[in-house]
C-alpha cells in the first residue's frame, strides 16, 4: 500500500494545516483537538464561523443517557446510550468591525496558517481576512487548556486592522444553548441553574437532564493594546443560556488589540454543586492576576514532563516521528489517570462519536501504554475501574439470564451498565470480558504487582469466569464444549460459532483464574476466604467444571492449511483476497451493503491474529506465520484496531516491510484519513497500538518471568529510534541504531534484561551497548 499524500506539513513536533480549506475544516477540528484529561475542545474557532462546523466541548464524566433508538425492541436492550455531551461552549469571541460582523465563512481568507505545537500543548492559528466591504485584518489566536490546573483554560485572541482603522466591538461569550449532533431525537440535554454576568466576567451553571451533572463555566478577559492594558467597562449581556460582555475599542491601522480570555470548568463530579460558581470565579480571578504567559509556562513544564517520560524518537523518517508524537500526544492529553472513576473513550475529547464511553479497547491498548509511560497509579486505576462496576457487570449478566454472580462487562458504558444497543454487540460481542482479564494479568506481571489480585482482581476474574463457564455448551456431536451466537472482533461477522478467539479467550480466563484462586488461597487466606464467602463460590464444584471445558473446548482449525478457523464455516465464503479486491469499493463500510459485508471474506480487524498477539509465546513461529499470511491476506483494515497488532507480529516473524506499512498506517490513521472518517473524531484508543507497534514491534520488548526481554531491529530508512519505559520503579533507555543496541537504566541497584536471547546485566548509571 502506497503511503497517502499528506494533507498536514511534516514536521517533529508539530501538525500544521497550511491554507484554510472549508471540504478539510471539520477534519481539522479533531486532529487540532486540545484537553487535559478533565476536559477537551474540539479546534472549532472563537469568532463566529457559520460555514459547516462540528462543535465540541468535553466534560470528563459528564453524560446523558439518551433514550435508545431501535426498529425492534429485543429483551435484554440497554433502555439507553449513554453519551458525552456536547458541554457549554467558552471559546466563542464575537466581533464587530466598524459595525459589519465578522464571519470567517463569508471572508476572503489568505495566509492561513494553524499549528498544534505537541511539545508545549497548545493550538495557535494566525490569518488575514478581507471582508466583503474591503476592510481587512490580521488575526493571531493561541489557546491551552492547562495540564497544570485541570479546570483552567486560557485564549490570546489579537486583531491588527491593515488597511482602516475604526471602532472593533469584541462580545466574549459562553453559550450552553448547544447540542449533540447524535442525539437520537434532536434533544438538547442542558437545562439552566444560574448565571451571572458582571463587568469584564461571567459564569453560567448548566446541568444535565436526567442524570443532573452541574457543570460550571466562567470567564474574565482582559484587554491590551501595543503591549499596554487597558481600563474599561463592558456592557453585560444574558440572556437563557447565555451570558457575555460587550465592548467596543478604537483600532489603529496597524495596532495590535489582544483580548485575553480565562476560563474555569468546573463540574458536581469533583465540587459540591452549591460551591461550583464560587469556585469557578475565585480560579478565573487568579488565572487573570497571573496572566497568560504564566499559565502557558506552567502548563508547557507538565508537557515537558509528560514528554521526558512517553517520547519515542525517530532519526532519519519524519512521517514516522510525527505520526507517533501525534499519537502519544493525544493520548496525555486524553487520560492522565488521577481519578479512578474516568476511563477513555475511543474518541476522548475530539468528536461525539462512540458517545465518548469506555470500551474493551482501553484493557486490550490503552494499559500497555500507561503501564510503560506512567506511574504505577495510572494503569492500576483503568483496572480499579473495573472493580467498580463489577456489580453492574453481574447485573448486565442477569439481564441475559446469567446466575450465580456470572458477571458480563459492557461492551460500551460509563457507569458500568451496558448502554450499547445493536443488538449483535450488546449480546454477542462478549470476547470483551476476555479483554478486562487478560489486562489483569497483563498488569500484575508487568508490575509485580501481586496485592492487586487479592484486593480487586479475583473477583473480577470469578465474575467473568463464571459467564464464561454458563456461556458454553457440551456439543454431543463434537464430544466438545461450544460457544454459539457470538460476534468476535472482526465485526464484520456476526451471530457466528466458534470464533476461535472468543473460544481462546474463554478457556485462557478459566485457567488463569483457578491460578490465581490457589495464589490467593495460599498468600492471603483471610482474604480468600472472604471472598468465597461473599460471592458464595463452591470451589471444588465450579473449578472442576471449569477444567472440563479447558480440556475440552472446541477451537476452530483448518488442519489442511494449518492455520486456525475465525470460526464455523469461514471457509464456505467465496476468498477473493483484499489485493484482488477493486479498491473503488474501499472502504467497505461505506460502500458495501451490510448483507454483502455479512457474506465476505473481508476482515475488518485482527480476530484471530488478536487472539495471536495475546497469547503468542502459546505459539511457534511457524503457526503464528502461517495464519498472518492466512488472514493479512484477507483484513481489511477498517478498524482503527488493526494495523498495530499486525505490525506487531510481522515483526515478530521478520515481515520487516509489512510491518512497517502497518505501523505508518496506524500512527498516520487519522492525519491521513485512511478511512475517511477524522472529522467525526480522532481514534484515541488505537494511538496506544502505535506506541505498542514501535516498542513491542520494532523493540521486541516483552515481560517473559519478570525479565525484560528486548529483540529490537531498526526499519529500512531510519537512522535510529529509542524510547523510555517505566518498569517496576526503575526507568530504561532504550537506543536503537545499525551499529548497536543501548540501555541505560535509572537505578540504584542491576536490573536484569535480555537482549536478542542474552542475558545482561545492566550496572547503575552505565550504558550496555551490544553490536546488532
Amino acid at each position: 500500500m502506497k503511503h497517502l499524500k499528506p494533507y498536514y506539513k511534516i514536521d517533529e513536533w508539530n501538525i500544521i494545516e497550511e491554507g484554510f480549506s472549508e471540504a478539510e475544516h471539520e477534519k481539522s477540528e479533531s486532529i487540532f483537538s486540545i484537553g487535559n484529561g478533565r476536559f477537551g475542545q474540539r479546534a472549532n474557532f472563537e469568532e463566529k464561523y457559520s460555514g459547516k462546523s462540528l462543535q465540541g466541548n468535553y466534560v470528563a464524566g459528564i453524560y446523558y443517557p439518551d433514550k435508545t433508538r431501535v426498529g425492534w425492541w429485543k429483551n435484554g436492550y440497554p433502555e439507553y446510550f449513554a453519551k458525552v455531551l456536547n458541554a457549554p461552549n467558552w471559546i466563542g469571541i464575537n466581533i464587530l468591525i466598524e459595525g459589519t460582523e465578522f464571519d470567517l465563512a463569508t471572508c476572503n481568507i489568505s495566509h492561513f496558517r494553524r499549528t498544534l505545537n505537541m511539545k508545549e500543548g497548545y493550538l495557535e492559528r494566525v490569518f488575514t481576512a478581507e471582508l466583503k466591504n474591503g476592510l481587512r485584518l490580521r488575526v493571531l489566536a493561541k489557546r491551552f487548556i492547562s495540564m497544570a490546573n485541570p479546570e483552567l483554560a486560557a485564549i490570546k485572541y489579537s486583531v491588527t486592522p491593515l488597511n482602516f482603522e475604526g471602532n472593533i466591538g469584541f462580545t466574549p461569550y459562553i453559550d450552553a444553548d448547544v447540542k449533540n449532533e447524535d442525539s437520537n431525537y434532536n434533544e438538547k440535554f442542558w437545562i439552566e441553574v444560574e448565571r451571572k454576568s458582571m463587568n469584564r466576567e461571567a459564569y453560567i451553571v448548566a446541568e444535565t437532564k436526567k442524570t443532573g451533572f452541574q457543570v460550571c463555566t466562567a470567564m474574565k478577559f482582559n484587554i491590551t493594546q501595543d503591549h499596554v492594558s487597558l481600563d474599561f467597562k463592558t456592557n453585560p449581556v444574558e440572556k437563557d443560556l447565555y451570558v457575555a460582555n460587550h465592548i467596543t475599542v478604537f483600532c489603529k491601522k496597524d495596532q495590535e488589540t489582544v483580548i485575553y480570555k480565562y476560563i474555569s470548568c468546573l463540574s458536581s463530579e469533583n465540587h459540591p454543586k452549591k460551591e461550583l460558581a464560587s469556585h469557578s470565579q475565585i480560579l478565573v480571578n487568579q488565572a487573570s492576576v497571573s496572566g497568560f504567559e504564566i499559565l502557558l509556562n506552567d502548563h508547557i513544564k507538565v508537557w515537558a514532563a509528560k514528554w521526558k517520560e512517553s517520547d519515542i524518537i525517530i532519526e532519519g523518517d519524519l512521517i514516522a516521528q510525527q505520526g507517533i508524537r501525534f499519537n502519544i500526544f493525544h493520548l496525555n492529553q486524553t487520560y492522565t489517570g488521577d481519578d479512578e472513576r474516568l476511563n477513555i473513550g475511543p474518541k476522548g475529547f475530539t468528536g461525539e462519536k462512540y458517545g465518548g464511553s469506555t470500551y474493551w479497547d482501553t484493557e486490550a491498548y490503552c494499559v500497555p501504554f500507561f503501564l510503560s509511560t506512567a506511574p504505577g497509579n495510572v494503569a492500576k486505576n483503568l483496572l480499579i475501574y473495573r472493580h467498580k462496576h463489577l456489580q453492574k457487570a453481574i447485573e448486565n449478566a442477569q439481564k441475559l439470564g446469567f446466575k450465580n454472580h456470572a458477571a458480563l462487562y459492557p461492551m460500551v458504558t460509563m457507569n458500568g451498565e451496558e448502554c450499547h444497543n445493536e443488538w449483535e454487540i450488546t449480546f454477542e460481542e462478549i470476547h470483551r470480558n476476555g479483554a478486562i482479564a487478560y489486562a489483569i494479568m497483563n498488569y500484575v506481571n508487568y508490575t509485580g504487582d501481586k496485592s492487586h489480585l487479592s484486593e480487586y482482581g479475583l473477583e473480577v476474574l470469578m465474575g467473568i469466569s463464571r459467564f464464561w463457564a454458563q456461556r458454553v455448551n457440551y456439543s454431543n456431536e463434537k464430544k466438545q464444549y461450544v460457544m454459539l451466537g457470538v460476534t468476535g472482533p472482526n465485526e464484520y461477522e456476526n451471530n457466528v460459532n466458534n470464533n476461535w478467539y472468543t473460544n481462546y479467550i474463554a478457556k485462557w480466563t478459566l485457567g488463569y483464574t483457578i491460578e490465581v484462586l490457589d495464589y490467593v488461597k495460599k498468600n492471603n487466606p483471610d482474604r480468600y476466604n472472604e471472598i468465597i464467602k461473599k460471592w458464595e463460590f463452591n470451589f471444588s464444584d465450579e473449578t472442576h467444571q471449569w477444567n472440563e471445558i479447558i480440556n475440552k473446548i472446541y477451537l476452530p482449525k483448518d488442519d489442511k492449511l494449518g492455520v486456525f478457523m475465525q470460526q464455523d464455516g469461514y471457509m464456505d465464503k467465496e476468498h477473493i483476497l483484499v489485493k484482488d479486491l477493486d479498491q473503488s469499493h474501499r472502504p467497505l463500510n461505506q460502500k458495501w451493503s451490510w448483507d454483502r459485508i455479512l457474506r465476505s471474506i473481508y476482515i475488518k480487524q485482527a480476530d484471530v491474529l488478536q487472539g495471536i498477539f495475546f497469547f503468542e509465546s502459546d505459539f511457534d513461529n511457524e503457526t503464528i506465520a502461517r495464519n498472518f499470511d492466512f488472514y493479512e491476506a484477507r483484513t481489511v483494515h477498517e478498524s482503527s484496531l488493526s494495523p498495530c497488532v499486525h505490525s506487531i507480529i510481522a515483526s515478530k516473524i521478520g515481515r520487516f516491510e509489512k510491518a512497517y506499512e502497518m505501523y505508518l498506517r496506524t500512527a498516520r490513521l487519522d492525519l491521513d484519513d485512511y478511512n475517511h472518517e477524522a472529522d467525526e473524531g480522532l481514534h484515541i484508543t488505537s494511538m496506544a497500538g502505535t506506541w505498542m507497534s514501535v516498542v513491542y514491534g520494532f523493540g521486541g520488548m516483552r515481560i517473559k518471568d519478570g525479565i525484560l526481554h528486548f529483540k529490537p531491529y531498526l526499519p529500512e530508512g531510519w537512522k535510529s529510534f529509542s524510547f523510555k519505559i517505566e518498569y517496576r520503579n526503575t526507568i530504561l533507555n532504550i537506543k536503537i541504531t545499525h551499529k548497536a543496541t543501548e540501555i541505560s537504566v535509572s537505578a540504584d541497584k542491576p536490573v536484569e534484561v535480555n537482549l536478542s536471547g542474552l542475558k545482561h546485566i545492566l550496572e547503575p548509571n552505565k550504558i550496555l551497548s551490544v553490536a546488532n
